[in-house]
């Protein structure tokens, strides 16, 4: 199983980036993906979530109107885009995968995803 993380960089406030992972060694449209960050000094947290299909997705209220989580699945490859880049946003941004069908807001926070990708990373400036 492996999940690759890209897309991180250096960009400006008020800039945008957009991550990729792509994931292989699992059958990818039966999992739920999940994207993580961890900034120096904090604790890992919850960024957005997508569920199987695709058809829904749940989003930390932070980054809720501004990053914009899917998936295709035909490239087994999900995607975040993120706009309105604050300096608050710089970490290293990590995927996850999970069997789980999410169907609440709760599950997507909450749940033990099961594997993770190595991260990427994401500076803002101001």
């Amino acid at each position: 199983v492996q999940l690759q993380a890209s897309g991180g960089g250096l960009v400006q406030a008020g800039g945008s980036l957009r991550l990729s992972c792509a994931a292989s060694g699992f059958t990818f449209n039966t999992y739920s993906m999940g994207w993580f960050r961890q900034a120096p000094g904090k604790e890992r947290e919850f960024v957005a979530a997508i569920s199987r299909s695709g058809g829904r997705t749940y989003y930390a209220d932070s980054v809720k109107g501004r990053f914009t989580f899917s998936r295709d699945n035909a490239k087994n490859t999900v995607y975040l885009q993120m706009n309105s880049l604050n300096p608050d946003d710089t970490a290293v941004y990590y995927c996850a995968a999970d069997h789980i069908q999410l169907a609440t807001a709760y599950q997507a926070m909450s749940v033990e995803y099961h594997y993770w990708g190595q991260g990427t990373l994401v500076t803002v400036s101001s």
